[in-house]
């Protein structure tokens, strides 16, 4: 996270409003640029114009506090989570409390007739209200008090709803109930016959336990990111001359050798200097089988060394670790916000003042004509007036709402987490699941990305001139055909000369200078510019090669051609199962490479793509994705610093996790695996993700829409229907935690096991 950036614990949140509240105060804070608030997290991210100073922090902080939450400098998450869990079990107690003391409400409120009197006083009533008043002054005191606060900043939420509800309710049953000892009441109190003591008792019970669900589905939510945070070993045995000594890990630089025995979890990413031991690498990239590990190797934290000693020489400090970057863009895109949500947001913030309204103005209506639209309804207009008003106040908290967009995203992220699959990008996920187009890079992408050089063509030179001047104008690359290169000239064991003023031509090659002559490493089509006598069989030689599926290179040393270097490099084992599943589905693959079209023709025809693009340089792959995006949602998938521009400017980018810094950097989700497969598996999950989101909302608003006619009262003139509190107040929670359970079906996905194994 960057030094503009502030994050925030933030308590008391309940439902969008909420939210909606929350990122309105922290916006109206001087030098904010915006704010995102994610529910299910209790976590405010907090972007400024400016980097983050002290001032900001307590100003940040005074806001949220000034709007009735509470409100601190964001606590390790692992911490967060063993305070929700102790918050929990209270929730627990106070719900059985409320439904210990609601049940015989109900029963002396709406099962027994008479049980005598108190004085003058009604026995039965008066239990009831006893029993009644602790539910409604204790176990919803949160209630009421947050109310209070959202009133006095001058919102509305859903704890305003449940407390408008319960306290006319518990007013109203109050009066009738003492209305024989207060003499000054008018006479439709006193000649009342219902009362609404169960209602507002159950209303709290519901509530409560819908809370109480849904925190136990939150803490489910994360369980994946938490998991991977507790991969993290907190000591380290550190190699010293006597031994080993344990170490706390965020104290051990890079460069220390540390010892890890059979059973215990890499604590920090490092290189094998000494043994050989399979690795269980699933929590990071859902491997179902160990990987062998021998010297050289490298290793991951978090990882499980399973059979063996290894003697690992770390390469990042504890922060920098891949399962610390893992866990760093899990949280970012579970607090990012997808702009379905930001909908939700608008709708929510305008919702409560709109339903209290209409409770209102339905409430009034049957007070003042409930003779006329229901003449033979045994409840007195007041009453009537009352329970529509009660009914509506309670069912409409807009909780779902709130809940539909981040449950999933936070499920759905941290599921993808488990298998490897790292989404930065919210709006990614989103738009995977719209993606029409496919488009891949070639080499290290459908390829693995590993060239060898497999032959070596000489015209005017010998081997140790061609591949030490080819090895020294590569030096600077991080292609992989330069890698290739050096493996080959480091086999021959030559000193390479010193090539000064590299120049790097995207597409074609590189051109340097020595002893006063231009040389060069590239394509034909640099060769042509730089030479003005080539030989007249050369193009129709590296044309036949290139049908082959061998890439060719070309060295040249002022106006000779010395030669060529031919790679290969074998296709991954599950780029056809993918190309096949991406067709299957309806999505549109098309192969764009800077490579020769023969050469891109060869390896499509492998894998079963039918179209492709070759020769184009790394500026020209943004174009072609800008005229494919007319036509549809684009994925482009690729790992090179050719590919940055494409993958910054596709809809969705997806980047290999071996590659290049820069496509890591521009893509909005990295494979951990390095594996095709993964990619169609991202898509599979945006997809699902996305399902999830759809039919939350979708559950939602139908429940608002079916329950919100029932509670005003609208359809009870023809079929005597009529939602009481009680109900209004279980239908509430069921809806919230309908939302919750519906998202935490993702906690279930995978990807294909068949296609991870190259197979449909």
């Amino acid at each position: 996270m960057d030094e503009t950036t502030l994050s925030l614990s933030v308590t008391g949140m309940t439902c969008a409003a909420c939210v909606a509240s929350v990122e309105r105060v922290l916006s109206g804070v001087e030098g904010v640029a915006n704010v995102s608030v994610n529910l299910p997290l209790e976590k405010a991210t907090i972007h400024l114009t400016h980097p983050v100073s002290a001032t900001d922090r307590r100003a940040c902080v005074a806001v949220v506090e000034g709007a009735g939450f509470g409100a601190t400098e964001l606590l390790p998450a692992l911490e967060v989570r063993q305070r929700n869990v102790k918050k929990v079990a209270g929730q627990r107690r106070q719900v059985a409390l409320a439904f210990a003391l609601a049940l015989p409400v109900f029963v002396l409120s709406m099962v027994l007739d008479d049980l005598g009197a108190l004085g003058p006083l009604d026995l039965r009533l008066t239990l009831a209200m006893l029993a009644a008043l602790p539910v409604y002054l204790y176990s919803g005191a949160d209630f009421h008090r947050q109310a209070w606060l959202a009133l006095r900043r001058g919102t509305a939420n859903m704890d305003v709803l449940v407390h408008l509800g319960t306290t006319v309710a518990m007013t109203w049953s109050c009066l009738v109930t003492l209305s024989p000892v207060l003499g000054f009441l008018p006479a439709f109190v006193g000649e009342a016959e219902h009362v609404f003591f169960d209602g507002a008792a159950f209303i709290i019970a519901f509530v409560l336990l819908g809370n109480l669900l849904e925190a136990n589905a939150k803490l489910k939510a994360t369980d994946a990111v938490h998991s991977l945070m507790r991969l993290q070993p907190k000591e380290a045995w550190v190699v010293v001359d006597q031994g080993t000594v344990g170490t706390p890990v965020d104290e051990i630089p890079r460069g220390t050798l540390l010892k890890v025995r059979a059973g215990e979890t890499v604590p920090l990413d490092g290189e094998v200097e000494d043994g050989t031991a399979l690795l269980d690498e699933s929590m990071m990239t859902g491997e179902s089988f160990p990987v062998r590990k021998n010297e050289g190797g490298r290793v991951s934290a978090g990882t499980i060394v399973l059979d063996s000693t290894l003697f690992v020489r770390t390469t990042t400090l504890v922060s920098d670790t891949m399962l610390a970057n893992v866990i760093r863009l899990v949280e970012e895109a579970q607090t990012g916000k997808a702009p379905i949500q930001r909908l939700v947001d608008r709708i929510a913030s305008v919702f409560v003042p709109v339903v209290v309204f209409a409770a209102l103005v339905a409430a009034g209506v049957w007070w003042f004509m409930a003779e006329t639209l229901a003449p033979n309804s045994t409840m007195g207009s007041t009453e009537m007036a009352v329970m529509v008003l009660v009914s509506t106040l309670v069912i409409a908290c807009p909780c779902a709402l709130g809940l539909a967009t981040p449950t999933a995203l936070v499920v759905g992220t941290g599921r993808g987490a488990r298998f490897g699959l790292l989404i930065k990008g919210i709006e990614a996920l989103e738009q995977a699941h719209a993606t029409s187009t496919v488009v891949l890079d070639k080499t290290g992408t459908i390829t693995a990305g590993a060239p060898r050089v497999s032959h070596m063509e000489l015209l005017d030179s010998d081997v140790q001139e061609m591949l030490c001047l080819a090895s020294a104008l590569e030096a600077e690359s991080n292609h992989p055909l330069a890698g290739a290169v050096h493996t080959a000239w480091e086999n021959i064991g030559y000193a390479r000369p010193e090539v000064a003023d590299v120049r790097t031509f995207p597409g074609l090659g590189l051109v340097g200078s020595l002893d006063g002559e231009a040389v060069a490493v590239g394509n034909l089509d640099l060769m042509e510019e730089l030479l003005t006598d080539l030989p007249d069989d050369l193009e129709e030689k590296v044309a036949l090669r290139a049908r082959r599926g061998t890439t060719v290179v070309l060295v040249a040393k002022g106006q000779r051609m010395l030669g060529w270097i031919e790679f290969s490099d074998r296709i991954r084992e599950t780029s056809e199962a993918a190309v096949k599943r991406l067709k299957q589905v309806g999505i549109n693959v098309i192969m764009l490479t800077g490579d020769r079209e023969e050469v891109a023709r060869t390896v499509a025809d492998a894998v079963g793509i039918t179209t492709i693009v070759a020769g184009v340089k790394p500026d020209e792959k943004a174009e072609h994705i800008r005229r494919l995006q007319e036509d549809g949602t684009v994925a482009m998938i690729g790992d090179g610093i050719n590919d940055a521009a494409a993958l910054t400017l596709a809809d969705v980018g997806i980047a290999m996790g071996a590659g290049s810094e820069i496509a890591l950097e521009s893509a909005d989700i990295v494979l951990v695996r390095n594996d095709l497969a993964d990619a169609v598996a991202a898509l599979e999950l945006g997809r699902a993700t996305m399902t999830r989101i759809r039919t939350n909302l979708a559950w939602a608003f139908v429940y608002n829409l079916i329950g919100l006619p029932l509670a005003m009262g609208l359809l009870f003139p023809w079929t005597g229907w009529l939602l009481p509190p009680a109900f209004a107040a279980a239908a509430m929670s069921l809806s919230s935690v309908s939302v919750v359970s519906n998202s935490l079906v993702l906690r279930w996905w995978q990807p294909s096991a068949k296609l991870r194994s190259g197979d449909v």
